[in-house]
């Protein structure tokens, strides 16, 4: 579905969706909209973002498969510079995808962006020399509150391209394969 500048696609994962931005350029770069709220709901997609986040990277760093248990977020995310495989693990309670992943590859030259709704562990790898990545959400950050579950989980079985050395926070390396967190949103 296109609206505005956007062309919304749902992934084979209800209320994911693969967002391609209309890009202006001429000789002195482009322009773009990479949110409108009028026509995300337009889309179906009701989102009030409370805080953007940025983050930057070198190739193989991994960061994830994170969320949050008690505030659930749901992310706008994109890439500035570089290239990133971005995932979305389902985790909604009842939802016949769940424990099942999409992801796609988001660069500075697709522009592309993925919304990911509340309910799912994200995370993504830099797969180029560097990358940074730029996200709104509609929930606050709750340090307290962090949950993860395994990159590397076989039962979920991600598909994460070759990078090299995967680099993960100290954190990331103690995160739980996805059946011994038991984690599942009631998503409303």
């Amino acid at each position: 579905m296109t609206v505005g500048n956007f062309t919304f696609s749902e992934t084979e994962i209800k209320d994911v969706y693969i967002i391609d931005v209309k890009t202006y350029g001429d000789k002195r770069g482009y322009f773009m909209e990479t949110y409108k709220k009028s026509d995300f709901e337009k889309a179906g997609l009701h989102y009030d973002f409370v805080q953007d986040n940025q983050s930057s990277s070198r190739k193989g760093v991994l960061r994830g498969l994170h969320f949050q248990k008690t505030y659930p977020q749901a992310k706008l995310v994109r890439v500035l510079k570089g290239e990133v495989f971005d995932v979305a693990v389902d985790l909604r309670k009842g939802s016949e995808t769940y424990g099942k992943w999409v992801g796609v590859l988001l660069s500075e030259e697709n522009h592309r962006q993925f919304m990911i709704p509340r309910g799912f562990a994200h995370g993504f790898v830099v797969v180029s020399e560097s990358a940074e990545f730029a996200y709104k959400c509609d929930d606050l950050y709750h340090p307290e509150d962090e949950g993860g579950i395994a990159w590397n989980d076989p039962d979920v079985g991600i598909e994460w391209p070759e990078v090299g050395e995967v680099i993960l926070s100290e954190k990331d390396t103690k995160n739980p394969k996805l059946s011994e967190c038991k984690i599942e949103f009631e998503v409303k």
